[in-house]
């Protein structure tokens, strides 16, 4: 092979994309691969991000990779901790030289005849366009836009005199030191700046169009930390990891089993944080239930602290327009602000906002089903990294690694040039549910359309569920009659122009 051409190709240099090249070194090794990163730092999110308090809201012991044991005390970490877990990471297995940064991969092209991936990717350093080859493409480049977050078109943005701001583009110079703050948005985010800029701040208000549920809990795992002192590392790392994935499964099945108890508990534990005068009803209630959408962690009480102490607050309301001076609420009150952020989502993306072809045909993911979560109905050699929305990211991305490692050492063993998922005569009255279902966020609804479809039944689900993933990923077998193996592929135009049922 040459310089430019490999036996894989991953996309992107954030957790997922160190999790494969992780796997590829050990599991495949005869291999050749390399990374392509847009940015000029590893990272992904972890890099980007850079607004007051960004953290995880999942413990390390299982955003951690099951590798790499996490051995920092407090176990929510903040942003710049979980980056240098992954410097660290790359440094320990020799992955940096794999990468090759300032590549932004635009387009992807295969052909059948060659059995090949062509990449063209814009080189930041000189700006000069080229041309990659591979047998099989990793996607591993997240969900989200890295081009900017999402932002509803608020009235009156104009007339607003001070700064206003989104997460995903903090400027570092940004003084909010006496400022009136007000943050739109009740998600993670909205609840990790609120607090964080509530210390400097003369005020910050979290303005919400509906509560969300949210549940403290300290941001250090005592029992993680007592295991490293008095057990090796990579066993009191195994433990940790085992006994929080068992909690994180038992909480979601609750939600799911006893909705209304769990409903109970959650509220009863925001009005223990904030009293009994506090309209825990109106600013903490939901209107859904837990876990249909992703529950807000708040390490050490932070949020409360903040709210009990004055420094927050919190309003439920409609904007109904931006003032000069702040923004006014269905309620007839204006909140001042010096200082608006909008925590107010991402925008949602398919594999990296490439463009994708098979034998210049033009992919619409939207059109094809899903293949276990990772892979694409009539798209050869294609796998991408997609991890939980109820439980860590990472758990999924290390079951989708374990998989394209294991069907890389299927192919080499049966000769196959090519592995493709395609529908079965039995599948082709499968009733198309959304590609995440049930779970009603709106960062997820308002893209959805763009994803594609899961079926009815095996392997054309998504179950985002670890039990179910485990079996789908490590016991089920490669040859299921599925994932169709061939040494020379035919032109798949005619498949590729078949669309899914509307949802």
């Amino acid at each position: 092979m040459g310089a430019d051409e490999f036996d894989v190709i991953v996309v992107g240099a954030g957790i997922s994309g160190i999790d494969a090249a992780y796997h590829l070194q050990r599991f495949c090794p005869d291999r050749t691969f390399t990374i392509l990163e847009g940015r000029d730092h590893l990272g992904g999110t972890w890099d980007l991000f850079r607004y007051p308090g960004v953290r995880s809201d999942s413990d390390m012991h299982t955003l951690g990779y099951g590798f790499k044991p996490w051995t920092a005390d407090k176990a929510i970490a903040d942003g710049p901790s979980i980056l240098a877990y992954l410097e660290e990471t790359v440094e320990e297995h020799g992955i940096r030289p794999k990468i090759r940064f300032g590549h932004h991969v635009r387009r992807a092209e295969w052909s059948s005849e060659d059995a090949r991936w062509t990449l063209t990717a814009s080189r930041s350093s000189d700006g000069a366009d080229i041309q990659l080859r591979c047998s099989y493409l990793f996607m591993c480049s997240g969900y989200y836009s890295y081009r900017g977050g999402y932002c509803p078109e608020f009235p009156g943005r104009d007339r607003f005199e001070g700064v206003v701001v989104h997460p995903q583009e903090w400027p570092d110079d940004l003084d909010y030191d006496g400022k009136q703050v007000v943050v739109i948005g009740s998600g993670a985010t909205a609840m990790t700046l609120v607090p964080a800029m509530s210390k400097r701040a003369a005020h910050v208000t979290m303005l919400q169009r509906s509560p969300t549920y949210v549940v403290s809990r300290p941001d250090v795992d005592r029992l993680a930390n007592r295991l490293r002192r008095v057990l090796p590392e990579r066993v009191a790392y195994a433990i940790t990891r085992a006994k929080n994935i068992a909690m994180q499964q038992f909480v979601y099945n609750r939600t799911r089993t006893h909705p209304r108890q769990v409903r109970a508990k959650l509220l009863q534990m925001v009005r223990a944080e904030l009293g009994p005068d506090y309209d825990v009803a109106t600013h903490f209630t939901p209107s859904y239930n837990p876990w249909d959408q992703r529950l807000c962690l708040v390490p050490n009480s932070d949020l409360f602290r903040a709210i009990r102490s004055g420094a927050a607050s919190v309003v439920t309301d409609e904007i109904v327009t931006f003032t000069e001076h702040g923004i006014r609420v269905a309620s007839g009150d204006e909140i001042p602000a010096d200082i608006i952020v909008t925590a107010t989502g991402l925008q949602l993306v398919t594999l990296g906002e490439m463009d994708f072809t098979v034998d210049g045909v033009p992919v619409d993911f939207s059109r094809t089903w899903t293949y276990k979560g990772f892979a694409y109905s009539d798209v050869p050699n294609l796998a991408s990294s997609f991890g939980y929305i109820n439980a860590s990211w990472t758990l999924r991305a290390d079951l989708i690694c374990d998989y394209v490692c294991r069907l890389l050492n299927h192919m080499a063993a049966i000769g196959a040039t090519t592995a493709t998922p395609r529908l079965r005569p039995s599948d082709q009255s499968m009733q198309p549910r959304p590609w995440i279902d049930g779970f009603p966020a709106g960062y997820m609804e308002r893209d959805m359309h763009r994803f594609p479809k899961q079926g009815d039944r095996a392997p054309w689900l998504n179950p985002q569920l670890l039990r179910a993933d485990r079996k789908l990923f490590r016991s089920d077998p490669l040859d299921d009659g599925v994932m169709r193996f061939t040494g020379r592929l035919r032109p798949v135009a005619r498949e590729l122009a078949a669309t899914a049922p509307a949802v």
